[in-house]
């Protein structure tokens, strides 16, 4: 098991966890992706950001998401809740400006627009999500409801 998130470039969302809304690409990375192959210039320039790396730890108080967005400013990244179960994390890193006397040498700086999205359990609550970035992490903290355990009560039982 431990080495099926190595072989698919260090994934740690799992294919079949209900709570993940990621579309697993098998090919993601390869140079003959079809995804990449058949979208425009533009589009390619953007595949690295586009799949922003994203932590989703459950503490016993929280559930947490630590989001890699070297780079950005916080005006330009966007923490959502969609429908009261859905949280969407997205940005967008700005393509920067060509000057015509430039003599670009090498572009490996991604630009471009991501969107993240994962469902969350019922317990969350919504209403008291906080976020915060620092050092080009986003960290996005959702309580959970405490979960009353159950009342147990003794029956004397008669003769």
């Amino acid at each position: 098991m431990s080495l099926i998130p190595s072989f698919f470039g260090n994934r740690r969302s799992n294919v079949f966890d209900p709570f993940s809304l990621d579309i697993w690409d098998p090919f993601q990375g390869f140079p003959f992706s079809t995804a990449v192959a058949n979208s425009p210039s533009s589009a390619r320039e953007t595949t690295a950001i586009a799949n922003a790396r994203i932590d989703w730890k459950e503490t016993p108080e929280a559930h947490v998401f630590k989001v890699d967005v070297p780079g950005l400013k916080k005006e330009e990244v966007k923490v959502e809740v969609e429908d009261g179960t859905i949280l969407q994390i997205s940005g967008e890193r700005s393509k920067e400006q060509e000057e015509k006397n430039d003599k670009w040498h090498r572009v490996e700086r991604s630009s471009g627009k991501f969107l993240r999205r994962f469902r969350l359990p019922e317990i969350a609550k919504l209403d008291q999500v906080k976020a915060a970035m620092e050092n080009g992490v986003l960290t996005v903290t959702v309580p959970k409801e405490e979960v009353k355990k159950p009342e147990v009560k003794a029956i004397e039982i008669s003769a």
